[in-house]
Parts: structure tokens; C-alpha cells; sequence
């Protein structure tokens, strides 16, 4: 739980993160102005009306009031801890700086990505928290504080939700003035264009030829505002007035002036650096330090080790000299090596500079050194130490001599390590310098040893055994080639180890993967971490977690990827044994994660899947509430079967009663399911699957009744043309002929118990595509609709428009979970 101190809550912040379609869960932020964050979820409406709260903190009882039913519904809640409380949020005091964020992304559950909304949403200039007599506020607020606002500044988005582009339009002094700020561009803007232009939606092109009949194009606008900051008017000449370094804490303009210097030192940087070259120097040093811990293949991390900054100008003679004061090495000894890339994608030391070149200027020979990436030049400095730990000059090179660097692996602690350099003669062979190589190990001198070459690691690794009984240029060793070496593999032994020789624990180290495990049921928390291999199987990764998990059978494992965008699991589990390798497991389109997460199943995961699990929801005909079933079935199952399942589990209105399934999917019933119908490719993945008894009434239909769809509907005029957004439970009805919408209304007024007062505000329309033709009592109902088949009837129905006084739900339960305006309970 947070806790704030009293001084910390003189001033603070809020934040309103409100939706463009008014109707998703938001959030508060209470932000404090020493960076102190304060977290409160609330449904708001376009006009900042609070309607309901998910949750609010103990703490915040200081300055945020919960409002709950008192009495005996407040004393059933909190002894049986049922969701029957009312919670509302009212303020104490509001900040004299308003931040609005609009919520412009989301996640599409539909489309499984992150999405941008460019709806149209309108901001006023000024806005009045003081409405409706103070409806936001708690009576122990200051009421003498007018909480009128002015808006200061737009922050606007433009592109979509992969790229785009951030500006801001502010008027500094809440003048008439705005100013449109774009990176380091400034300019001077009309109201028009920081206001009306930002709201989003849809823009209309004028017509090319005004004189035909043809219908306006229109596209969607992708810049639109995205944050809005208001500014109290009874506070703007304290917070709108001329700031001096006094008004700005000491802490602060330490960092603002050192903020300023760093950015002066860059700018200067960048506008020098074309009469500068980069040198970045890696020696033995740092060799010894990087390869085992950061660096396994190849030989160093260029990006740390020691860099210079020279002038172009300045002669390499020059730079030995200051490299001779950085790392303590005489001029005359020190021998410098150019580093090349191959083909195989490797980077090695390949030749040292000539004397001719140590002579060129630091430009000339970075030109020579490195023509793909002329901003740096890489060297390797080779410095001898003698035995006095002094330098001493390094050997003379010829022809013959190849430069070869050196890396020890020991099987029993699974490491490797870089133990040296040596120059060996091309025609020579490794037999040669075998009792050196022990020598530098710490091995007795006659210790038999294996020693491999290190050749490539990309796209695989590449390390083929060296014959020691051949010449190193007949093994078609260079300069700067790497060779490991270790003791051989212990044959016979009790002692198992995992990787027991260079080349697999090279490629143990090439595909190693540290994998985050969460419970699916706890999708944001950590549990358990697990080191395998990209290249593990389905089965190693199962029988890992199992193991972790003290569970003895591994099928009984079932693992979900991670979506990358969304930040949650992906949808759909991963098959039984579905995907070849870890690897599969961790890509979601271009992204890689290294997030799994995993279920324990009551049964093993092929025998599973080998049934279809279906979530019902059912509607009981007299109570009011529906339970959801899970209901597990063979995959031959018919919907019968599943109707017989939940007639054994759910409680009837009488022992004979019929029941049906259906599939309900923005708030229409697309389908009736025949009973005979197969459930393997029924998906309620996306779409609700409700059952309910047949009522009795539709069992029993007069050759000239109808059986119509029933939905309920809102005009949303958000856009630039009126469009029918429905919600709500939709149902079937039984019209007679010759039947009055008087006489209509009537029994739906009873089957929904709507009260009088609020029934009298509902209109009544046919809607064909979309369309509502409004009807008037005295209409015959019957006859505005075509005799045709139910089931495929969704598009001509009888709306109920009226206003949705249900709590609202966010965009993730509404479309891909089961949610319902009646009180819900979920059996598993």
C-alpha cells in the first residue's frame, strides 16, 4: 500500500486518462509535483463525469472519498463479500494544472495488436469542474475555490501506433496567441489549427468536379490530439508569470546547467567531428577480462575498451605517444594490429601497421583501415611484459609466423578463458608447442590435451577439431585465428558433465536462453526463472518446468507464448508438442521474448486436446443471474451433447424444459446451433456462447407469428454520420399478427421488469442494416418484417433505444471475455 507524508500532499497533480469512445476503464494518476505517483482506476465519461471506481487505495482517504451503500447491504458486502457495494469518487480539492491523457492506443483483441484511436473527440477551451453544482466534489471540499479551467497546451500525435511524430501547440501566456512547437521549429498558429484540427475523426475532400452528383471522400485524420493540459483560472498569474534561477530549486539548476554543458559538449562534438578519428585500443588486458564473462566468441567487445579522440591531422607517431602515457608501454614498444572483417561475419587482429603506415596521419591511414566505417579506426596493441613484469620489444615477424590467441576450457566448471598469445610457425605443427600450452594452463608438462578452432558463430557455430600431427598452415590457420584447447573428456567416469568439450559448450553458449515462467493465472508476475537452450525440444522445455515444479508427468504442462505488443499471453496455448524449439516458443512476429507461461492441467495436454473446451454462459429463465459452465467434451461431440452436459449441471424452471445454444457477438445473435452440429470448430474464442431455455411461447407459434431479433441500441453521433451502437442482451420475441407496438411494448416491458419512469424514455424502431425507421404505437409491428428464417435475421430487428445504464466494461471484456449486465458467477 502507498503511503504519503503531509508534506508530499500539499501539491499534486491529477491525471485523467479518459477514452475517445466513452466507454473503457480508465485511469486517475495523482501525480505529485516531486515525482510522486499515485494510482486510481475510474470510469469517466467524455465530460470528465465520474460514474463508478474499480479500486481505491486506504491511503488516499485524505483526498479521495468513497462513497457505499450504508446499512445492511454495506454489512452483507463486507460479511459475504459479494460485489453489491456502490463505489464512487468524489474530490476533496482539485490541482491548479489539469493533465488530460486521451488514450489514443489500445490493444485489439480481434486484430491481436496494439492500435491507434483516431475517433473524433472535441476539448473545450475552458473547462468547468464546478458543474451540476459540484457534482465532483465531496462535501469537506473548499467550495469557495472556483474550479474553472483554461487549456494551455495540445499535445498531438501523428502516425500510427508503429511511428509517428509528437508536437505541441501551447500558448505560453493563455493569450489569443498559440504557438505551434515542432522539435526545434516555433511558429505562430490561428485557434483553428491547435484546436478544431486536433479533435481527429474523419476529413472530407472537396470535390473535383462540384457539378456531378458524387459522393464525398473522405479519409481519416492520423494527427490528433493526444494530451491536454488546463491551467485553474484563479491560479494562472501564480503559475503563468516571469520565472528567475531563484524561483528554480538548487538541485535543479545543478542539473539543468550540467544538462547544458553535456548537450554544448555533444553539439560541439558533432560539429568537430569530421577533424577527429575515434581509436579504440584493445590490448591483452582486455581480452583476459571480457572473454568467460562478457564475450565467448571472438575475442573483445570493441564498445569497451579504451577509445582515444585525435585530430586527423595529428601523425600515428604522435598517438604512440599518448598512448604511451595512458597505459605506461615505451613507443619503441609497441606494435599495433589491424583488425579485419572476414567473410564468416568474425572480427580478428590480421596485420601489424608497416612503418610507412605509423608514418601517415591518423585520417590517411583510418581511410586505408576501415573504408565501410570511416568514424573509427580498431587496433590491437601487442606489448610484451618480460619477466620483470617491465615491456620488453615485441618478437621480430616473418613470413612464417602466425599470431595465434588462445582460450582454455574446463568441462568440470563449464568455463572458458582467455590464458594468451603465441607467435608458431606456419610449418610448424601443434605437437610443437604442446608442453608450452600446458605450461600456460598450469598442467603437468606431459598432460595430453585437445585443442579445437574457433571459426565462426553466426549464423551457427562453426569448431572443428586440430589434427596436431599437421602443419598450421596445412590446418589453414592465420593470423588472429583462435584456438581452444582443454583436457580431454573424462571416458568411463562417474563424473557427467554437460558439455564436455569446446564445440558444445560453444553451442550451449550460442543458443543459451534465461526464460521468465509466470502462471498464466498471474500473467504479470515473475515466478520462476530457467536457464535451457534455444535449441531444446517441446519435451526438454515441459519436462524443465515439471521438474522445477516437483510434477512427475510433463504432459500435463501446457505453455502460452508471450505477445510482444500487448504485453499478455497470446490467446491460444501452444500445441502438444506444436512447435519444434524453444526458439518458436519466444517469437511473436519480428519480437523476441524471453517470457513463457505455463498451466498444470488436471489432464495430460494430448488428451486434452483431443476434447473441445467450451465456456457457456447460461441465462436462467426466472433468476436473475447467468452462470458460466466450462463444458469438456470429446471433439465429435454435437451440441447436443454439450445441452445434455448442462442440463445435468445447471438448475431448470421446470424438469421438461428446452434448451438451445446460441452465438452472441457484439451484442446480436448470429446463430442458433442445430443440436446435430459438430462442436470441434465452434470458436468462443471471440464471441460469447449462451444458452438458455426455449420459451414456451415460441414452441407453440400461430402460422402468422413471427419470431423476431430483439436489440438494444444507442445513437452515437460522435462521427460526422449517426451510427447505431448496440449493447445489452439481445433476445428473441414472439410478434402475433395484427399485433400493436402499444401491445409489443407491453410484454417486453414485462419480461424485462423495466420500470415505468424509465420505460416511458425508450423509443422504439426497425432497424434494417443499420438503419432505425422510428415506430409509433398504433403501428402493426408484424408487418415491417419479412417472413424468412430466424437464424439469419440479425440484420432486420426491433431496437429498444434508450440510454445504457450498465456499468461500463473495458474493450478486453467486452470483446473477448463473457460479460453480461446480470450478475455473473463462473463454474469451472
Amino acid at each position: 500500500m502507498l503511503t504519503i507524508s503531509r508534506q508530499e500532499r500539499s501539491h499534486f497533480m491529477v491525471q485523467i486518462l479518459v477514452t475517445a469512445d466513452n466507454s473503457k476503464l480508465s485511469e486517475i494518476h495523482l501525480v505529485d509535483l516531486m515525482e510522486f505517483y499515485i494510482y486510481i482506476y475510474i470510469i469517466v465519461d467524455l465530460q470528465l463525469d465520474v460514474k463508478g471506481c474499480r479500486d481505491v487505495y486506504a491511503s488516499f482517504d485524505k483526498y479521495v472519498e468513497v462513497e457505499r451503500l450504508e446499512g445492511d447491504n454495506k454489512y452483507h458486502a463486507e460479511q459475504h463479500g459479494l460485489q453489491d457495494a456502490r463505489k464512487g469518487v468524489l474530490f476533496i480539492d482539485f490541482p491548479p494544472v489539469l493533465q488530460l491523457q486521451l488514450k489514443r492506443f489500445e490493444y485489439d483483441f480481434m486484430r491481436d495488436t496494439m492500435v491507434k484511436i483516431n475517433d473524433r473527440y472535441e476539448f473545450p477551451l475552458q473547462l468547468d469542474l464546478d458543474r451540476e453544482n459540484g457534482k465532483y466534489l465531496s462535501p469537506e471540499a473548499d467550495r469557495s475555490v472556483r474550479n474553472l479551467y483554461t487549456l494551455h497546451s495540445v499535445l498531438v500525435h501523428s502516425g500510427g501506433v508503429h511511428g509517428g511524430h509528437y508536437y505541441a501547440y501551447i500558448r505560453p501566456t493563455l493569450s489569443d496567441q498559440w504557438f505551434k512547437f515542432d522539435d526545434e521549429r516555433v511558429t505562430k498558429e490561428d485557434i483553428k489549427r491547435a484546436l478544431e484540427e486536433q479533435y481527429g475523426g474523419e476529413e472530407e475532400l472537396p470535390q473535383t468536379n462540384p457539378g456531378f452528383n458524387n459522393s464525398p471522400f473522405k479519409f481519416t485524420k492520423y494527427s490528433n490530439a493526444y494530451m491536454l493540459v488546463y491551467i485553474r483560472e484563479s491560479d494562472k498569474e501564480k503559475i503563468i508569470c516571469n520565472v528567475d534561477e531563484k524561483d528554480i530549486a538548487e538541485h535543479l539548476r545543478i542539473r539543468l546547467k550540467k544538462e547544458q554543458e553535456e548537450k554544448e559538449q555533444k553539439r560541439k562534438e558533432k560539429a568537430e567531428a569530421h577533424l577527429y578519428t575515434i581509436i579504440k585500443v584493445a590490448r591483452s588486458e582486455d581480452l583476459l577480462e571480457q572473454i568467460g564473462k562478457d564475450v565467448y566468441f571472438d575475442l573483445v567487445d570493441h564498445d569497451k575498451v579504451r577509445s582515444f579522440r585525435i585530430q586527423k591531422q595529428i601523425t600515428f607517431n604522435l598517438f604512440k605517444e599518448e598512448v604511451a602515457k595512458e597505459f605506461g608501454i615505451p613507443v619503441q614498444l609497441q606494435r599495433f594490429w589491424l583488425w579485419a572483417k572476414r567473410q564468416n561475419h568474425t572480427y580478428r587482429p590480421n596485420r601489424p601497421l608497416t612503418p610507412q603506415e605509423e608514418a601517415q596521419s591518423v585520417g590517411q591511414l583510418r581511410e586505408v583501415s576501415n573504408k565501410a566505417n570511416n568514424a573509427e579506426l580498431k587496433l590491437f596493441l601487442e606489448a610484451e611484459i618480460g619477466q620483470d613484469l617491465r615491456p620488453v620489444p615485441p618478437p621480430e615477424k616473418t613470413k612464417d609466423d602466425i599470431l595465434l590467441f588462445f582460450k582454455l576450457y574446463d568441462p568440470s566448471k563449464e568455463e572458458l578463458r582467455y590464458v594468451g598469445r603465441l607467435f608458431v610457425k606456419g610449418s610448424g605443427k601443434p605437437l610443437e608447442i604442446l608442453t608450452k600450452l600446458n605450461e600456460i594452463a598450469g598442467f603437468a608438462p606431459d598432460q595430453e590435451i585437445e585443442l579445437y578452432e574457433e571459426i565462426k558463430f553466426e549464423p551457427n557455430v562453426m569448431c572443428e577439431h586440430i589434427d596436431k600431427r599437421l602443419t598450421f598452415r596445412s590446418s589453414q590457420l592465420e593470423d588472429g585465428d583462435i584456438v581452444c584447447y582443454q583436457k580431454p573428456p573424462p571416458m568411463g567416469s562417474d563424473e557427467q558433465c554437460r558439455y564436455p568439450d569446446v564445440p558444445s559448450f560453444l553451442e550451449y553458449m550460442h543458443n543459451r536462453q534465461v526464460v521468465r515462467f509466470r502462471s498464466l493465472e498471474k500473467s504479470k508476475e515473475d515466478e520462476f526463472c530457467l536457464e535451457l537452450s534455444k535449441l531444446h525440444t517441446y519435451d526438454d522445455v515441459a519436462e524443465r518446468v515439471a521438474h522445477h515444479l516437483g510434477l512427475d508427468d510433463p504432459s500435463k504442462i501446457r505453455l502460452t507464448s508471450h505477445n510482444c505488443y500487448s504485453q499478455q499471453p497470446k490467446p491460444q496455448p501452444i500445441k502438444f508438442r506444436g512447435v519444434d524449439h524453444l526458439s518458436d516458443m519466444l517469437v511473436h512476429y519480428n519480437q523476441t521474448s524471453d517470457i513463457l507461461y505455463y498451466e498444470v492441467l488436471d489432464i495430460p495436454l494430448p488428451e486434452l486436446q483431443g476434447l473441445k473446451t467450451l465456456k457457456v454462459a447460461f441465462h436462467h429463465a426466472t433468476k436473475d443471474e447467468v452462470v458460466i459452465h466450462t463444458i469438456r467434451l470429446p471433439k465429435q461431440s454435437t451440441v447436443g451433447d454439450v445441452i445434455n452436459d448442462l442440463k445435468a449441471k445447471v438448475e431448470l424452471s421446470h424438469p421438461s424444459a428446452e434448451l438451445r445454444l446460441l452465438e452472441v457477438f457484439y451484442h446480436k445473435i448470429y446463430k442458433i446451433f442445430p443440436h446435430n452440429e459438430k462442436i470441434e470448430n465452434i470458436n468462443d474464442q471471440y464471441w460469447t456462447l449462451r444458452a438458455e431455455e426455449v420459451p414456451e411461447e415460441e414452441k407453440n407459434l400461430a402460422p402468422h407469428d413471427r419470431l423476431i431479433h430483439v436489440y438494444h441500441f444507442m445513437k452515437d453521433t460522435t462521427q460526422n454520420q449517426v451510427q447505431v451502437q448496440n449493447f445489452g442482451e439481445p433476445f428473441f420475441l414472439v410478434i402475433h399478427e395484427g399485433e400493436t407496438l402499444t401491445e409489443v411494448k407491453m410484454r417486453i416491458q414485462k419480461k424485462l421488469q423495466v420500470p415505468d419512469e424509465e420505460f416511458s424514455k425508450w423509443k422504439f424502431a426497425f432497424l434494417s442494416l443499420g438503419r432505425p425507421e422510428y415506430l409509433q404505437d398504433s403501428d402493426i409491428v408484424s408487418s415491417r418484417f419479412q417472413r424468412r428464417d430466424v437464424y439469419g435475421a440479425w440484420e432486420q430487428y426491433l431496437g429498444l433505444e434508450h440510454s445504457d445504464n450498465a456499468p461500463k466494461r473495458s474493450y478486453a471484456a467486452n470483446q473477448n471475455r463473457h460479460t453480461f449486465e446480470k450478475p455473473v458467477k463462473i463454474y469451472n
